[in-house]
């Protein structure tokens, strides 16, 4: 998985979490609540995870040179 691809899997879940986030402000339930709120934690760590991956994507990227069909710059 590329750089790219982490940021892009990060971002998509940056979105749920923000849902789950107003989800949680528009509850009354506390029962819902909790259940959203391990939603959110769970949410986080794959965010981070992802971001995780996406930095290790890039320095590898970035030690490995341009690619061999790349434009120069």
């Amino acid at each position: 998985m590329t750089g790219e691809e982490s940021l892009a899997n990060a971002e998509n879940l940056l979105a749920r979490l923000e849902s789950a986030r107003t989800q949680l402000e528009h509850t009354d339930d506390p029962e819902r609540a909790i259940a959203i709120l391990q939603e959110l934690s769970d949410l986080a760590k794959e965010v981070e995870a992802e971001l995780q991956r996406a930095k290790r994507a890039a320095e590898t990227e970035a030690a490995a040179g341009p690619a061999p069909d790349a434009p120069a710059a």
